[in-house]
């Protein structure tokens, strides 16, 4: 094999290294889900009523959770990550777009994170310092975004990451399970203070109608779920980097397909009803969590109320730090370590996408950069894309088959994944048709003047892009066929034939793998 195709993270993962049981997932998954408080607002703001707001979470949150499963069987089955599998489909070489696509966004929404989860140690330090942490003078210039006490609590839960980014996914199950049991007294406390300390009170808080106008009612409602989706589509994309440590098939599939949409809604719903009474009661115009915090310590400034904020910040800062490990972290170092194999491993990788969030300065574009925040948010079009052609290829065109040994050859005489000069031409016709329709409708969100048809179109981008790619894949392999493709059928192979080879990938002790015969 090529040494610059390979390092010891991309090849499949050992059998004593399968250790995720369906109960992992099932933490997993629900732990890493209830980070959606302010989703349900969200919708809120854009227009909807609560109701209607919650069905579009969890309508929003299904589909999200088909996708997630569909693509993450052939991780589950042949136990490699994303960036192989796009090796795949793509083409050796074609691969590293789609990889450096997923790597760029996991860095970005990695830096965001961060910034969110840092805002909890505002309110934990807070809690344990009151006016001399808050009244420390502020030296940051306020066109930054940032003031001096923001800066330390980043500083000091970017050290906290620092630990994690040691550790590989089969070495975190603990982590997840600790969420588990953290997050759910944190939610439920903080949502039954809310409904007490305000008698239930919603008010008008709680917005009765929706802002849509009757004739474009059926596009909004496609706008609010496309919006749902795009905050999960990094994550579809990477399902195999989670799903390879299983250690059995469907492992991951009904946990993640139960736990995610049930999750979401439930933290939606909380988000919803928790800030809108506090903010009927009290007065206020505040959606998030930290906000809400920081209004009940100067609401009741006592030891013990301090203490319950102290905790529950901790709670939640412990709920973004495995958000961020799984969501970003682990994507990040997964994706680099196939781009640069001969220096970056998955550890290195992490810890990359650690320094890198300080270059992203997420503190400006939460503050300002509305437009970048528009493009993050219709940036899952171009992930979309991506996965229609992976559970295209998968299910329909090869049959659930991958030819393991041959993903880690370079040369021009692999007869399966070298395709055209290492790029995968039937591939990136189906992923440009993708991308292409509602492709006006996303310039539109960045302020370019488009038609309303364009925008409208736009609002279903993430379904469309996934959809349009996939059929568009089918119909060009079915003219033109993959090598793979003409393998499965002149081999006579059935449903996943290959995932009971007797192949297999042994780590030599330089790093290097060599794919051998037993």
């Amino acid at each position: 094999m090529s040494g610059t195709l390979n390092s010891q993270d991309l090849v499949p993962t050992p059998p004593e290294k399968r250790t995720w049981r369906w109960w992992n997932y099932g933490f997993f998954y629900f732990s890493l889900s209830m980070d959606n408080w302010t989703l349900g607002s969200t919708m809120v703001g854009i227009g909807l009523n609560w109701w209607q707001s919650l069905v579009v979470v969890f309508t929003s949150q299904l589909i999200s959770s088909i996708a997630m499963a569909i693509n993450s069987r052939s991780g589950e089955v042949y136990h490699l990550g994303y960036p192989v599998i796009a090796r795949s489909v793509f083409g050796m070489y074609g691969a590293y777009y789609v990889v450096a696509a997923g790597a760029i966004m996991a860095v970005v929404y990695y830096a965001i994170k961060l910034y969110v989860g840092s805002s909890f140690v505002v309110n934990m330090l807070t809690a344990v310092f009151g006016s001399h942490f808050a009244d420390i003078p502020n030296h940051i210039p306020i066109s930054v975004g940032f003031t001096t006490q923001q800066m330390i609590a980043f500083l000091i839960y970017w050290f906290c990451h620092l630990p994690f980014t040691l550790l590989r996914p089969y070495q975190l199950r603990w982590l997840f399970t600790l969420k588990m049991c953290t997050i759910v007294p944190a939610c439920v406390g903080l949502f039954i203070f809310c409904m007490v300390n305000t008698h239930g009170d919603l008010g008008p808080g709680l917005p009765q109608s929706s802002a849509a106008p009757a004739s474009q009612w059926g596009w909004f409602w496609m706008y609010a779920i496309n919006s749902g989706l795009g905050n999960t589509a990094n994550l579809i994309t990477n399902q195999p980097d989670f799903s390879r440590w299983s250690r059995h098939h469907w492992a991951s599939i009904w946990p993640q397909m139960i736990a995610n949409p049930i999750s979401v809604t439930i933290s939606a719903s909380f988000g919803i009803l928790s800030t809108s009474a506090i903010n009927n009661a009290w007065g206020l115009e505040l959606w998030n969590q930290w906000d809400l915090l920081d209004a009940i310590m100067k609401r009741y400034p006592t030891s013990g109320v301090r203490f319950a904020v102290f905790v529950c910040a901790a709670f939640w800062a412990l709920l973004i730090l495995g958000t961020n490990i799984a969501a970003n972290m682990i994507p990040f170092g997964s994706d680099s370590s196939m781009l640069l194999p001969r220096y970056i491993n998955i550890t290195r990788g992490q810890f990359l996408g650690l320094v890198l969030a300080w270059a992203v300065c997420p503190w400006k574009i939460m503050y300002s950069a509305t437009t970048f925040t528009n493009f993050l948010g219709g940036y899952g079009l171009f992930m979309a894309s991506v996965v229609g052609v992976l559970c295209a290829d998968y299910y329909i065109i090869s049959q659930g088959n991958i030819s393991v040994k041959d993903l880690y050859d370079g040369s021009r005489t692999n007869r399966l994944y070298h395709y055209t000069r290492g790029w995968s031409i039937q591939a990136y016709i189906a992923y440009i048709a993708g991308v292409a329709l509602p492709f006006a409708g996303f310039l539109g969100t960045l302020g370019v003047k488009v038609s309303t048809t364009a925008v409208d179109i736009g609002h279903i981008g993430w379904l469309l892009s996934y959809f349009v790619s996939a059929v568009i894949y089918i119909f060009v392999c079915w003219v033109w066929p993959t090598p793979m493709q003409r393998h499965v059928k002149e081999e006579g192979l059935g449903w996943e034939s290959l995932s009971a080879q007797e192949d297999y990938v042994a780590t030599s002790s330089d790093g290097d793998s060599k794919t051998k015969d037993p």
